[in-house]
């Protein structure tokens, strides 16, 4: 941390969407960064997040962002970094310090050994568990990340001193932040995250493509809302999620199909025993999962 007591004097932010977004404004309410500096491929989201206050200057190029900056944090989908990090290669200095948001780790930190050589000391790839179905500027929010999980997943050549400036960035967020080896991250992810939206993907394109589907949204209740609400995310951020884990998605999609055919079998049955056996353990599980999020007694 600075003299001033500013932990970041220059943060240069790839990608100013919501969860870009979300981290400057949660840094700039806690007073823990001086300035940030957004660079993003889309025009008009830019010009969004100046005028919102989310940046303090917009730049087109990676150069001029980056020149200064004491932490670069990728926040695009996961199918830029590659190329992204290529570029960003020759333009990083020995002070800064480089992480990234992506929900699969193992491909991008195969990239990023690839583009970054020795300077992998300095990058610490990061997933904050935490967002919402909306995407853009307009959407961040400062109080995104309170209370929520980041995971950080360092490899063997990044630094500790790098890994302490991300872990200090995350938490002056408001973050409870974590470390996991990144294979087991990405296999615990595909269940908890990847596989889900999945399934709202699929039941909602599912009953759109029905011929009675207007009717049939006209009569969704809340439940039908909650389940697919995360159908609303960004599709781009999501079709690269599935290419970067894709072995364990396909692992995850398998055993679920399985539980699928177990209770289409009892359905098939008429056997109200095994249905209500396997709700009740449905239930009992997700009121565990429930008690601990909001820190209740089990």
């Amino acid at each position: 941390m600075s003299a001033s007591g500013v932990l970041i004097n220059r943060l240069c932010l790839i990608g100013v969407g919501l969860i870009g977004g979300s981290l400057a404004l949660a840094l700039k309410r806690a007073g823990a960064c001086a300035h940030v500096a957004g660079v993003d491929t889309a025009g008009a989201a830019l010009r969004e997040a100046l005028e919102l206050g989310i940046i303090d200057s917009g730049h087109a190029g990676l150069a001029e962002a980056a020149a200064g900056s004491d932490v670069i944090v990728l926040a695009t989908p996961l199918g830029r970094m590659p190329s992204l990090l290529q570029q960003l290669a020759p333009l990083l200095t020995p002070k800064m310090v480089l992480t990234d948001v992506g929900s699969a780790k193992r491909g991008i930190i195969e990239a990023a050994r690839k583009a970054l050589g020795a300077n992998c000391a300095a990058y610490v790839p990061g997933h904050p568990i935490a967002g919402t179905e909306k995407s853009g500027p307009r959407h961040a929010l400062p109080d995104l990340f309170a209370g929520h999980v980041v995971v950080l997943t360092p490899i063997r050549e990044t630094s500790a001193a790098a890994i302490a400036r991300v872990r200090a960035m995350w938490e002056a967020a408001g973050a409870i932040v974590h470390s996991l080896d990144a294979v087991h991250h990405d296999y615990l992810l595909a269940a908890t995250s990847h596989l889900p939206h999945m399934l709202a993907y699929a039941l909602v394109d599912c009953l759109a493509r029905m011929d009675e589907h207007e009717e049939i949204f006209r009569y969704a209740a809340g439940g039908f809302a909650d389940f697919t609400r995360i159908a609303a995310s960004s599709p781009e951020m999501w079709r690269d999620v599935c290419a970067a884990n894709r072995d364990n998605l396909l692992a995850a999609m398998d055993r679920f199909e399985q539980q699928l055919r177990e209770i289409r079998a009892a359905v098939v049955a008429a056997d109200g025993a095994a249905l209500e056996e396997i709700f009740r353990r449905a239930r009992d599980a997700r009121d565990r999962f429930a008690a601990r999020r909001q820190g209740a007694p089990e």
